[in-house]
């Protein structure tokens, strides 16, 4: 099978003299530092952090819209306690999506009334027209319908904006990942979460590897359950198999360097002001 432009884009982004550069990747832009998944937050993480790539969440509207949004409710982020689906568009466009954001445990909202509003995937699509993305298409704990009936339309707003060259794309659902791949089998696919455990545990125990070659990108945790996952015999045992890794949600000075020690493909983090500063003192150094 054809390796997905995307890793091309990633070999030749990070593999200058020396040992390869890791990717800087804002998790749903830096959710640490500014409101989730909203064009705030994406802006700081590309203009003030140099981001290789921001990470986001995208779900359908109930008129099918696509928002970048990770929760199948809106409690966790704006005034509205409803489901994404339940709301048109344009009802979701009118709600505050800096309204529960607070760095200080809930001393101050410094976003709150400011005017930070949920995005469409197009508007971040237009925003940012040439910055790399790792897009997850989330799936409610009911069932995958929405999911499926949102693959195509995903796929076409990403052919008609010409990103599907640089987009990794995803869905934890096993289902949805194999619907996406069918939709898009030239894009670069993250493996769902039913192939990702397969795979990893086949590598810990020295198994062949149950590779499915529709995916190319592990997007896994770094420590699950307080194991750590992501070490160098992981990554030694992805290499050969062109296999491209990138580890969530790392959110410690330590943990980053010793990612950056080991060489993974990519960090996800909410605080990316703290990995740019480890990325930096490291490109010092070389």
């Amino acid at each position: 099978m054809t390796r997905p432009a995307l890793l091309e884009r990633l070999d030749a982004l990070t593999l200058r003299a020396g040992p390869r550069r890791t990717l800087h990747i804002a998790h749903r832009g830096g959710a640490a530092l500014a409101p989730e998944n909203t064009l705030t937050a994406f802006e700081a993480a590309v203009a003030v952090h140099r981001t290789d790539m921001l990470e986001l969440d995208v779900r359908p509207t109930a008129d099918g819209v696509l928002v970048v949004c990770h929760d199948e409710t809106l409690a966790r982020c704006t005034e509205s306690a409803d489901r994404v689906d339940a709301l048109d568009f344009a009802a979701i466009a009118r709600l505050d999506a800096g309204y529960r954001f607070t760095p200080d445990d809930g001393t101050t909202y410094p976003f709150r009334g400011t005017g930070v509003r949920i995005p469409r995937l197009d508007d971040v699509l237009t925003a940012f027209p040439d910055v790399l993305l790792n897009v997850e298409l989330k799936v409610d704990p009911e069932g995958t319908g929405r999911a499926l009936a949102a693959v195509e339309p995903l796929v076409a707003t990403l052919r008609s904006r010409g990103a599907l060259d640089r987009v990794c794309l995803g869905s934890e659902d096993d289902g949805v990942g194999a619907a996406l791949h069918a939709a898009a089998p030239g894009a670069c696919h993250f493996f769902p979460a039913g192939a990702l455990t397969a795979l990893v545990l086949s590598l810990k125990s020295g198994a062949p590897p149950a590779v499915d070659p529709r995916f190319h990108v592990l997007d896994m945790p770094f420590v699950w359950q307080g194991l750590r996952l992501v070490d160098p015999a992981l990554l030694s045992a992805c290499a050969p198999l062109g296999l491209w890794v990138n580890a969530w949600t790392v959110d410690s000075p330590e943990e980053m360097r010793y990612l950056l020690d080991i060489g993974v493909g990519g960090v996800m983090t909410d605080r990316p002001d703290l990995l740019r500063r480890a990325l930096d003192a490291r490109e010092v150094h070389r």
